[in-house]
């Protein structure tokens, strides 16, 4: 039997070439008895069907809920009260449906379901429901009959993804703003889009869309799966966001949440139909230990329609360019990896691996690219599950991207636990490039996980209080030099080193201060930590704007150098004592000075005989640094001995300096 590409590109896998064999055969028989005489796009139709619809002048409203035993339609148009003419017939198989003459709904009224089970009843807002709205008052949701009278009209509806690395900015619409409130969908087009195309990037991530009952969970304690959130605006404002971003050459990805669900039973799935095993596990299986949800049964063809037709309806009606999927891990085992330590191979194939959400991944990942070749795919995942990020025909999960979330976590180690005179460049090169050969990854020196409250930023780790007086360019400060150098150079070797995509956090291109903290009772229901202070960035007084034009700079290289789309980061030299570290990348050579205190005069870097100009480096004075290296000579490898001895680059390497390096044309001379 032939071995997938898998286990050929990797013989440590071979071992378990059975359990990896055996996993895809499982997925592709549970996609056989799904689909039967179907297509996968054809199966992912759910919400084509479920929901409330316009049908014939009139309208038709269905739902699911197989523990029922009666359905009322409830809202303004009868007063709240359960009344026969709005009463839903059993369909069987669980199936729910009304049908209602035209002007018994109009747009804008506010409804729910009251149903009905064996000892019991609750108010329940529909699950497939694509408008969900919260009373001012009394804070209660309710679904919204969103009925306008055409159909948005896109600008740019046959725009595709450009087939170039992505660089994500990793975004927040309702504190993308600068005001202590809840910000809108408009306010993040008219104002934030401009900042993101200036700023180099070319992919948007939008954290929290789907409906959620608690501002504060960040977005991911969904409610209502197929509602974008009514508190930051309207379907067609979102719309409309996505359509002028596609515009501006700005593809759109959302955080998909079908790790779990929030445990509310009014406003969410939890107890929909009167029991918790209709979407989730029965049991301890059916609860997240650390994050309070429900987790999803994928082992039910249900709940894969519910799921699969959520993502077909996220690319289609809003035309999304693919998702960053949450909490994979959790996902993949049992145990939701917490507190494992994954040391060895064996590890990932063992029994704690749960093969039914295994089979969705291959079934979403296939659906995703079905319907948009070009769309992405990111897994967030921290144990390394081997194949996840590799194509399904080469017997991987399908995953596009991986996050690289150990670089992160590296950075903040380096931080709090090493002297700046102690760090490693043969660790930080290794940690910076450590991947399967076969996957590629999103790489970041930070996301909004290290800014939430109790945590830190690292400009603010290297800086602390420093941040609140010294900020000022006619304020001198080692601290705050210090901390500008190390943000600059950390961000310089993390995209340089990239496994084929690179993240930023709304805001921390220019060093944003303090932390991300939503309203809660804690702080006073505050909004003073959820906004985004752009007023720093663009004041010419302040040093923010230095790293912002620094990050600008070295984004726009990125893109327009084709840089991440070169594989292959080749090791040339590192040196333990003086903390240098030089690699190259295509025809860019990146060479660091990380020592805190010693700037080097001719330091030689081993190369073959070539010739080099500097593009950028971080002590620029325009990014806030001393100036100290000249852009404007051209650089020759010298030999040590004679012609055919080993070439060294001699450098000038400023203390806590990144340089960035062009391969010119070189004739070399025999």
């Amino acid at each position: 039997m032939k071995l997938p590409q898998l286990i050929r590109n990797d013989s440590g896998l071979e071992p378990f070439a059975s359990v990896i064999t055996e996993r895809m055969n499982i997925a592709r028989q549970k996609e056989a008895e799904l689909l039967k005489n179907g297509s996968l796009i054809d199966f992912a139709s759910g919400h084509l069907w479920f929901g409330l619809h316009k049908a014939n002048q009139g309208w038709v409203i269905r739902d699911w809920a197989p523990n029922a035993t009666r359905i009322y339609m409830v809202g303004d148009f009868n007063d709240w009260q359960e009344t026969e003419d709005y009463r839903l017939r059993a369909l069987g198989n669980g199936d729910w449906e009304l049908i209602l003459e035209e002007d018994k709904l109009r747009h804008g009224q506010l409804y729910a379901f009251s149903v009905y089970w064996i000892g019991g009843n609750g108010k329940r807002i529909p699950a497939w429901c694509k408008r969900v709205v919260q009373d001012d008052h009394t804070k209660l949701f309710s679904a919204q009959v969103w009925d306008h009278e055409k159909d948005f009209e896109w600008q740019h509806p046959d725009y595709i993804r450009a087939d170039e690395a992505p660089l994500v900015y990793e975004s927040h619409i309702g504190m993308a703003g600068e005001e202590e409130r809840v910000h809108t969908y408009n306010e993040f087009r008219e104002h934030v889009l401009p900042r993101i195309k200036a700023a180099g990037y070319n992919t948007v991530q939008l954290m929290a869309i789907p409906e959620h009952p608690y501002y504060g969970s960040f977005g991911y304690h969904v409610s209502s799966f197929f509602a974008p959130s009514s508190r930051f605006g309207t379907p067609e404002e979102l719309k409309q966001l996505i359509d002028e971003a596609h515009g501006m050459g700005l593809s759109v990805i959302i955080d998909l949440v079908h790790s779990h669900a929030v445990k509310n039973e009014e406003e969410g799935l939890g107890k929909y139909d009167g029991t918790r095993f209709q979407f989730f596990h029965d049991g301890p299986r059916g609860e997240h230990p650390a994050w309070d949800s429900f987790c999803f049964n994928y082992g039910k063809d249900e709940v894969l329609h519910f799921l699969l037709s959520n993502i077909r309806y996220w690319l289609e009606d809003f035309k999304f360019d693919g998702f960053r999927f949450d909490g994979v891990t959790s996902m993949l085992y049992f145990d939701h990896g917490l507190g494992k330590a994954f040391t060895q191979y064996a590890d990932y194939f063992d029994g704690g691996v749960d093969q039914e959400a295994v089979s969705y991944f291959y079934l979403a990942n296939k659906l995703i690219h079905e319907l948009k070749p070009k769309a992405l795919s990111i897994a967030e995942e921290v144990s390394g599950m081997p194949g996840l990020a590799t194509p399904i025909d080469m017997g991987g999960y399908g995953f596009d991207y991986r996050m690289a979330m150990g670089v992160p976590d590296f950075w903040i180690k380096l931080i709090k636990e090493v002297p700046d005179e102690h760090w490693d460049m043969g660790q930080l090169f290794y940690e910076l490039t450590a991947k399967r050969l076969d996957e590629k990854v999103v790489s970041y020196a930070e996301s909004h996980d290290q800014a939430l409250v109790g945590d830190k930023t690292l400009i603010f780790r290297l800086m602390d209080k420093e941040m609140y007086f010294s900020m000022r360019k006619d304020q001198p400060n080692l601290i705050v030099d210090r901390g500008m150098a190390l943000h600059k150079m950390m961000r310089l070797a993390t995209v340089t080193t990239a496994g084929g995509a690179y993240l930023n956090f709304m805001g921390n291109e220019f060093g944003h201060p303090e932390w991300i903290d939503f309203p809660r009772e804690g702080n006073g229901w505050s909004y003073k930590h959820a906004r985004r202070q752009w007023n720093l960035a663009d004041n010419p007084d302040l040093r923010y704007h230095w790293l912002g034009d620094f990050d600008r700079e070295m984004m726009q290289w990125v893109r327009q150098s084709c840089l991440l789309e070169t594989p292959e980061v080749v090791w040339h030299f590192d040196n333990k004592e003086d903390q240098i570290l030089s690699y190259s990348r295509g025809e860019f050579l990146m060479v660091f000075n990380f020592n805190p205190t010693r700037s080097f005069t001719d330091y030689g870097i081993p190369l073959e005989p070539s010739k080099y100009r500097i593009l950028f480096h971080t002590d620029a004075g325009c990014f806030g640094g001393q100036d100290r290296v000249d852009k404007q000579m051209t650089y020759y490898t010298r030999p040590a001995g004679s012609l055919g001895s080993q070439h060294y680059l001699n450098l000038y390497l400023p203390a806590r300096t990144g340089l960035v390096l062009k391969k010119q044309a070189f004739k070399r001379v025999r």
